[in-house]
């Protein structure tokens, strides 16, 4: 699949209660979280009709504060964070690759922080 097929690709919530929005979660969508996974913070994982990813994970530092990412799929991780930076974003985390899942990046602009990632 690439980018322009379906570009969401992750979603990721950092919360300090994440039994209780999995919770929430699974009783209103009716969808179920797998145990932690370590690549991807430890986010309980579940897998959205359509494709879609969503991680539920705890702030993985002191300063990391609640948040809602989404992560778009892109063809090309290094233009599109050269292009997100031209067009004024702060980047947050330039390139990390995640073990067999892909490379991600992440920008805010607007006080909105937003993910890429590209699968390798």
């Amino acid at each position: 699949m690439t980018a322009q097929e379906h570009p969401i690709h992750y979603i990721e919530i950092v919360t300090p209660d994440i039994d209780n929005l999995c919770t929430i979660y699974t009783k209103s969508l009716g969808i179920q979280f797998s145990s932690m996974v370590p690549e991807l913070g430890n986010a309980k994982v579940s897998e959205l009709p359509g494709g879609i990813t969503i991680g539920i994970r705890a702030p993985m530092h002191e300063t990391e504060t609640p948040v809602v990412r989404t992560y778009l799929l892109v063809n090309n991780l290094e233009n599109s964070v050269k292009e997100a930076a031209q067009s004024g974003a702060n980047i947050l985390l330039d390139r990390m690759e995640i073990p067999g899942r892909g490379i991600i990046a992440i920008y805010e602009i607007g006080g909105i922080q937003q993910g890429l990632w590209q699968i390798v």
